[in-house]
């Protein structure tokens, strides 16, 4: 084990369980390890949706920096 991956490790343990237990499954994805999860498929309408914005993404048709604004302000952020 490199010794930035054992700090990873160590940092991670002084969190709460239910974080470590999401830590540890982002990791075994990364590792190519889903363990026994269900990989989450999208709806019907998820992929429609996906399908529009990567359409609309290809055309190069983004919000502009007002519109992003906008949509931060609306969420206080």
């Amino acid at each position: 084990m490199t010794k930035l991956f054992e700090h990873a490790v160590q940092r991670v343990r002084t969190l709460p369980p239910e974080l470590q237990d999401e830590y540890a499954r982002v990791l075994l994805r990364l590792a190519g390890d889903d363990g026994d999860e269900p990989v989450h498929q999208l709806s019907r309408e998820e992929k429609a949706s996906l399908a529009v914005s990567r359409a609309q993404a290809a055309r190069g048709e983004f919000a502009t920096d007002e519109e992003v604004r906008a949509v931060w302000a609306k969420h206080g952020l």
